[in-house]
């Protein structure tokens, strides 16, 4: 352990800022149900984008990110479209304006602007979304609970603690009883502020990351380009392009990176990344997942602030997360014997972030970087108990148990449901495997079943809320299932679980009639998504001679191209710069250019609510 006393103060302060910050905003929560979960939908978007990159930048995630550039180099800017980072993209040129347009406050509420409020199937389909929303947010929860616990550990070694507390706890159990601590702190001012405090909150971390990031950027240079350093690893690992084959041999570097890449099922590079752009482009079509992404759209304060909140979120977040990433990655590489990343299954990867920093940064750096993660980690952990939150108070209590609660009540009742979705998550972390593990569930398998009922609401009239709910159940069920019986990467099993899903959507639609046409046409005339809309495109122009459809898809598909290559280019910045490759830096940084010059004709001169 090399924490100085600057650095624990400076993690004590962050508490104790977090901890006001709740009781500070207590007041202005407590005004409404929508005040406490959406900010009473008067906060500016590049404050609630800011928000939302903060709850993306994840201790988990970004541990996992550095042990991926470790092993594969920059090739590993493609392996997050498991998630897929791209529907950022999407989200911003289309999606998030499509969705605000509803006015609701959750995924779950939305659901009635496009398949209306009464019938057996819209009940069902309401339900089965907040299931599938809380399943999220869970394993979410239990996500960021791990990698939290794997963190704090190698820089507060448990014989240190343990000596100091009343009670008996196995030391296997450290990383957990580290986690509950933390999560404390973060349930405390997320519950009593709501949405006011999870986004003030987020500011203060996201500024405290950029210092921290940029530093060991600047550090991990210094390293690497006095007396003629050199990184150490395989040909092609300096390049992001790629074959049909990895094509990246660790043998006579580090043996166990190599067992790595056998063990994440990624030799095979050109076929996962076609898997994954398959995926990610059905997933992206399909909206945002109901989580804190989706709550921070519903929260803007128009459909124009909903996009450029969306598009904010790759600018800000994308740079600076990668600072740290390859800076961590870059100190790592140049002085591996000193981490001890030993494990009794070989070589644990995840521990490069926090092992690079607790041997490479001075005093005081160390300490704004160990409060940024930690933030981190209470930011995502703060934006997912949110969103839970809402589902269960909005579309469970309000709906089905007490419709005429009072203001007083409705805090109250969220205060009692942030602390029981607290526990289960924590519950839940105790029965994870690893961060990997439950990350490739969520992103290959769970939101594998998510993603044809709600590709299909968007685009086609005829689906209807009982196809929305048998497409939903047999995803849900089919993901619950491969969990039990199925160990490798998921994404090879996402197609078996989306034909699924198709069949379950096609059957349920055809089961029951069509959606109630007044209903059509108001979604229709809101909304405006471009698709399989003729015969309710028909019905309205007979009503409304002058209205103006949705003939933007080609030019939607257009910026959706841009924007990936330029989110490409927005990653692998700091990356070059860092390893100071002069050439690829020009290149990037002019193809970057060119794009924020076109974007600005057919994307931000064209926005609309």
């Amino acid at each position: 352990m090399k924490l100085g006393l600057p650095d624990i103060l400076i993690v004590f302060a962050y508490l104790a800022v977090m901890v006001f910050i709740g009781v500070y905003m207590r007041k202005k929560a407590r005004e409404n149900k929508e005040s406490y979960l959406m900010g009473g939908k008067k906060l500016p978007w590049y404050m609630l984008g800011l928000s939302d990159a903060s709850d993306m930048f994840d201790i988990s995630g970004t541990m996992w990110m550095v042990a991926l550039c470790f092993v594969y180099g920059l090739k590993s800017i493609w392996i997050p479209w498991l998630w897929p980072v791209f529907n950022q993209v999407f989200m911003m040129m289309f999606l998030s304006k499509w969705l605000r347009r509803s006015n609701a406050n959750t995924g779950a509420e939305w659901l009635a602007t496009r398949f209306g409020i009464v019938g057996r199937g819209v009940r069902g389909s309401h339900t089965v979304v907040v299931i599938f929303a809380l399943i999220g947010c869970f394993g979410f929860l239990a996500y960021g609970f791990i990698g939290l616990g794997k963190f704090i550990e190698i820089f507060v070694p448990w014989e240190m603690v343990s000596g100091h507390i009343p009670f008996y706890i196995a030391p296997e159990y450290a990383p957990h009883f580290y986690g509950i601590v933390f999560t404390l702190f973060a349930m405390f001012y997320s519950i009593i502020g709501g949405m006011h405090s999870i986004v003030l909150g987020d500011f203060i971390k996201y500024m405290i990351m950029t210092v921290a990031c940029i530093s060991i950027a600047v550090i991990a240079m210094i390293h690497l380009h006095k007396n003629g350093n050199q990184l150490i690893v395989p040909d092609g690992w300096s390049t992001p392009f790629f074959g049909w084959n990895l094509n990246l041999d660790w043998n006579a570097i580090l043996p166990d990176a190599n067992k790595k890449i056998a063990d994440d099922g990624f030799g095979l590079f050109g076929i996962f990344f076609m898997m994954m752009l398959f995926k990610g482009v059905f997933a992206s079509l399909a909206g945002p997942a109901p989580n804190y992404d989706m709550q921070k759209v519903l929260s803007t304060r128009s459909p124009k602030e909903a996009s450029k909140m969306t598009g904010f979120v790759s600018i800000i977040l994308l740079p600076v997360r990668y600072s740290m990433i390859i800076g961590l990655t870059v100190l790592a590489l140049l002085y591996y014997n000193q981490l001890n990343l030993a494990s009794g299954a070989g070589t644990d990867f995840e521990k490069i972030l926090p092992a690079a920093i607790n041997n490479f940064l001075p005093v005081g750096i160390m300490g704004l970087v160990l409060t940024g993660l930690l933030g981190a980690f209470m930011g995502t952990f703060s934006g997912t108990l949110n969103a839970a939150q809402a589902y269960i108070v909005n579309d469970v209590y309000l709906k089905y148990i007490n419709p005429g609660a009072s203001n007083r009540k409705i805090i109250r009742t969220n205060y009692l449901v942030g602390v029981l979705v607290v526990t289960i998550g924590v519950v839940l972390g105790f029965f994870a495997r690893d961060v990997n593990s439950v990350l490739q569930w969520i992103v290959g398998g769970l939101y594998g079943g998510y993603i044809a009922a709600n590709l299909f609401k968007w685009y086609w009239w005829r689906f209807n809320a009982n196809g929305f709910l048998w497409g939903m159940a047999t995803g849900i069920a089919g993901a619950l299932v491969f969990l039990k019986i199925y160990n490798g990467l998921f994404l090879y099993i996402w197609p078996v679980l989306f034909l699924l899903s198709v069949a379950g959507c096609l059957i349920g639609t055809y089961m029951a009639p069509p959606t109630d046409m007044d209903t059509l046409k108001k979604f229709y005339k809101t909304v405006k998504p471009w698709g399989f809309w003729k015969k309710v495109h028909e019905q309205v122009l007979a009503e409304d001679p002058s209205f103006q459809p949705n003939r933007r898809f080609k030019l939607d598909m257009l910026n959706v191209v841009l924007g990936i290559i330029a989110q490409c280019c927005l990653t692998l910045l700091p990356m070059y710069v860092v390893l100071w490759m002069k050439l690829p830096l020009l290149v990037t940084v002019l193809l970057l250019l060119a794009i924020i010059l076109i974007l600005k004709r057919t994307w931000w001169d064209k926005l609309e609510d």
